[in-house]
């Protein structure tokens, strides 16, 4: 019987393995466009401070522990758990609400604004809720590739 080098549907990629794999390849872009939101929004002036502060929030947070989630798996402290697989399905779905939550609310602050701000504004705060959309997509990808995963072991 020959050697095969590909991994079983039921088991959780560990070291350079989670950039080969999917959901786990999605962890990069998650950083990316969420750091993104994080930098663009920060980059204006936080104004309404509560519904701005909650994009902050989700930004912020869902950094951190994208990146802290990406070093667990990295590392392998995972141990191929079930429970792992559960938890990994349960934070990207968390996090791919928020960022919906976030986007939304940055999007009708956007809005509210095309006439106060100067264009220069505007166009990051544009950028800002696109970057927020396209990070809830890739959070939401993960979500429904990682519950997959998870309901087969």
């Amino acid at each position: 019987m020959a050697a095969t080098t590909a991994q079983p549907m039921g088991s959780l990629p560990s070291g350079l393995g989670i950039c080969t794999t999917f959901p786990d390849i999605f962890y990069l872009p998650e950083l990316v466009f969420g750091g993104l939101v994080w930098i663009l929004v920060a980059s204006t002036l936080v104004d309404p401070p509560n519904p701005l502060g909650w994009v902050m929030f989700v930004s912020v947070f869902c950094f951190v522990m994208t990146f802290l989630w990406m070093i667990i798996f990295t590392a392998g402290g995972h141990k191929n758990g079930a429970g792992w697989a559960a938890a990994d399905a349960a934070y990207h779905g968390l996090a791919a609400f928020f960022y919906l939550s976030a986007g939304v609310v940055l999007a009708y602050i956007t809005l509210g604004k095309k006439r106060q701000d100067p264009l220069k504004i505007y166009q990051i705060d544009i950028a800002a809720v696109v970057f927020a959309f396209l990070a809830m997509f890739f959070y939401f990808i993960h979500t429904i590739l990682s519950a997959i995963r998870w309901k087969s072991f």
